[in-house]
């Protein structure tokens, strides 16, 4: 297998926004990126068609290799949530999820975002990870809790999510 800077050296990624015609694809690879969760395929064409202003596809020789769904919270304006962030096993460890989600918040439609959110498991520690990193690189502070717990909101069935929260508004040098 190559190594993924070895793959990004022959093509550059290509992000843009999805289409609905996306949908069976980026189905297949959030199911093939473990410990994700695998939403149904329509959820996925949903994402691709209502919400593609704030989710990204990065294609790599006409092939999809990443994927992030987001939104702008209903309720806060200033708030983009991240749902899910998805690399192809081949594309790993070349940082195309702080790439995507730097474009991502590069767009108009998130050009009044103040802050990033998403949950995470205990237990991803890719998705820790890529936070973690994207944090520091724009030198804001991550904090996190238990948000969604295994106990009371998935009885036992799923472990607790964690919201993470990277607000940009307290990085040095930036204005509230």
């Amino acid at each position: 297998m190559r190594h993924a800077l070895e793959f990004f050296r022959k093509s550059t990624p290509a992000l843009r926004e999805p289409a609905a015609d996306d949908g069976a694809e980026i189905w297949e690879l959030v199911r093939a990126c473990k410990p994700l969760d695998e939403n149904s395929m329509y959820c996925n064409l949903i994402q691709c068609d209502h919400f593609r202003e704030t989710c990204v596809v990065a294609e790599i020789d006409g092939e999809i290799a990443g994927w992030v769904s987001a939104y702008v919270l209903p309720d806060d304006p200033e708030t983009l949530f991240v749902w899910q962030v998805a690399v192809s096993e081949k594309a790993r460890g070349a940082g195309l999820g702080s790439l995507m989600l730097n474009g991502l918040l590069r767009r108009d439609a998130c050009k009044n975002i103040k802050r990033l959110q998403t949950t995470i498991t205990q237990e991803n520690r890719a998705s820790w990870g890529l936070f973690h990193t994207f944090a520091a690189n724009r030198s804001a502070p991550l904090k996190s809790q238990p948000y969604f717990t295994q106990a009371r909101h998935f009885r036992d069935r799923q472990s607790t999510e964690h919201m993470v929260t990277i607000d940009f508004s307290e990085a040095p040098g930036r204005a509230a």
